[in-house]
């Protein structure tokens, strides 16, 4: 798949963008938005701008506005931003005769005295205004309210029919109200295009999903009666004015006739219905342009679809990438590459492509290797259980090395961009909020949850914690077979090995090596800033002792 580059040939007919995290999707669509407004192509009331979520959409809106900004400023000197390194986009627009660029400037400065009647929105909001538009055309109720919840009508609806159906019946009911409630909620709930299974109507199952078919038919009744419409309303409604066998390709014309550019992020959590909008109305009418990553589709619990992103790169007229990360260095680029460079995930088609990287060097020193990979193994963790240790065991482990690596990285040498790493540099990523709570109260009893080294003297302790600063490191690694260290591309097997920073030594005891080659700290000798659970409970790095006799 070819690069894209932001500042060749401006895209026409339908372009579908692949943008890994970090590549620059929004800095892309301001790019193009500045572009098309600058050199002629489109008015800004004649470009839309579609994104994921009102944040998303305020976000992109601001980004917009201060690309037009700083690419009309620029324009002012045309001889200085020729020669603007640091802006490609400007020395673009800036390459032309003076009477081209004194065009561009005054495009450019329209378009932000009316920027507020730019089109950036959400799909929804999109959606109601073309209802709107369309008038008669489309089968909706101008005088229906909206309303961004009907769980109180579908628990009216299921109150309703849970009676109709089984008060003063012979037979007990097949299933509770609680479970009527739940089916009712799932087929009305964020995915309502969804078929329903299974599709026979014999046993249990099939009586399930008659009964929450049924549930989902009189709510859409009910809505009708009393005038509400919700967002997956406003989805339905103009896709079935733009699907109308009678009036469909009037109403397509209509709503495509009001933009000569169309531009849709996170085009990869687009549902189906959302694609069908967008297929009828622009598709093959003007220019479209899908940016995503189908590597970061996270929506299919409200029915986005990545098979939906799939489908409309295979219609587009070009497909490319965007082969620049501009937010991560190139030794952690060429690690990442190295472990999940070529894979497809879970389609022959989503596949992990390589990328550039805009900082050649890592900003980031003295932190060892760009990526580690970390492995506990099953044994020196308690009993095991059909050969696998008790989870709870694992999970504390876990918390301690990370909240070891944590400090051995704050109060060590590391610097980023040539100051000392804080904090606020750090960021861990955990599957549920539990995993994330254990990690924070292990920082919390290291002393790290909110002070430096530095400040640590000045400091108070913190309310529920042990220290009162972060303490300095001591031999906190996984040892031998614990700690697998990606070296570098060149290399594709990974050693093991412990730390080599020396342990600190105890004013009342001296450290002893635990199972897997940790440091444990007798009771006396545990520092206030610890950096394992309380007291009570077994060593989680595999050491026989209660924590009473000693701490890890």
């Amino acid at each position: 798949m070819k690069a894209f580059d932001v500042c060749g040939p401006l895209p026409t007919g339908t372009t579908v963008l692949e943008a890994s995290a970090g590549t620059g999707k929004t800095f892309t669509i301001a790019a193009l938005t500045a572009r098309y407004v600058a050199e002629g192509a489109a008015d800004l009331s004649e470009i839309m701008l579609v994104t994921f979520g009102n944040a998303a959409s305020r976000e992109l809106r601001d980004r917009v506005r201060e690309r037009l900004v700083s690419a009309e400023r620029g324009l002012r000197d045309p001889a200085a931003a020729r020669v603007d390194e640091r802006d490609a986009v400007l020395q673009l627009l800036a390459d032309a005769p003076p009477e081209e660029v004194q065009r561009r400037r005054e495009r450019l400065a329209r378009a932000l005295a009316g920027f507020d009647e730019a089109t950036i929105a959400t799909t929804h909001s999109f959606c109601s205004r073309m209802l709107a538009g369309l008038g008669m055309a489309a089968d909706a109720d101008p005088a229906a309210a909206f309303v961004e919840d009907i769980d109180d009508l579908v628990r009216e609806v299921v109150d309703d029919l849970y009676l109709r159906t089984f008060a003063g019946a012979p037979d007990p009911p097949f299933l509770t109200h609680a479970e009527l409630l739940q089916l009712g909620r799932q087929a009305v709930g964020s995915d309502r295009q969804a078929e329903l299974w299974p599709l026979s109507d014999d046993g249990d199952p099939g009586r399930r999903r008659r009964a929450a078919q049924a549930v989902r038919r009189e709510a859409e009744r009910r809505k009708r009666l009393v005038g509400l419409v919700d967002y997956d309303d406003w989805l339905s409604l103009l896709r079935d004015a733009l699907a109308h066998p009678a009036s469909g390709a009037a109403a397509c014309e209509r709503v495509a006739a009001r933009y000569r550019v169309v531009m849709v992020d996170e085009f990869q959590d687009t549902d189906p219905v959302q694609w069908e909008i967008l297929d009828r109305a622009f598709h093959g009418r003007t220019t479209l342009v899908l940016i995503g990553d189908p590597k970061q589709a996270i929506y299919a619990f409200r029915g986005g679809d990545v098979t939906t992103y799939l489908a409309a790169a295979a219609e587009a007229t070009t497909e490319a990438t965007l082969g620049t990360n501009w937010r991560s260095d190139a030794p952690l680029i060429e690690a990442l590459d190295l472990v999940f460079g070529g894979a497809a995930l879970g389609h022959e088609r989503i596949v992990v492509r390589p990328v550039e990287a805009a900082h050649g060097r890592s900003r980031l020193t003295g932190a060892g290797a760009p990526l580690r990979l970390r492995r506990l193994p099953r044994t020196g963790h308690g009993r095991l259980w059909r050969g696998v240790p008790a989870v709870g065991r694992l999970r504390d482990a876990v918390a301690c090395d990370v909240a070891a690596d944590i400090v051995d990285l704050l109060s060590g040498d590391a610097e980023y961009a040539g100051r000392a790493v804080q904090p606020g540099d750090v960021a861990v990523l955990v599957r549920t909020n539990a995993q994330g709570s254990l990690v924070r109260e292990t920082l919390g009893r290291a002393g790290c949850r909110r002070c430096s080294p530095a400040a640590a003297a000045s400091s108070p302790p913190p309310a529920h914690g042990r220290g009162s600063g972060c303490w300095r490191p001591w031999s906190s690694r996984i040892g031998p077979g614990g700690c697998a260290r990606l070296r570098s591309r060149s290399s594709s097997a990974t050693t093991s090995r412990p730390s080599t920073r020396p342990a600190t030594s105890s004013p009342t005891g001296s450290a002893r090596d635990c199972a897997g080659g940790r440091t444990c700290w007798p009771t006396a000798a545990w520092p206030p800033s610890s950096r394992c659970s309380p007291p009570r409970r077994a060593c989680p790095s595999g050491c026989s002792r209660d924590r009473t006799a000693s701490g890890c």
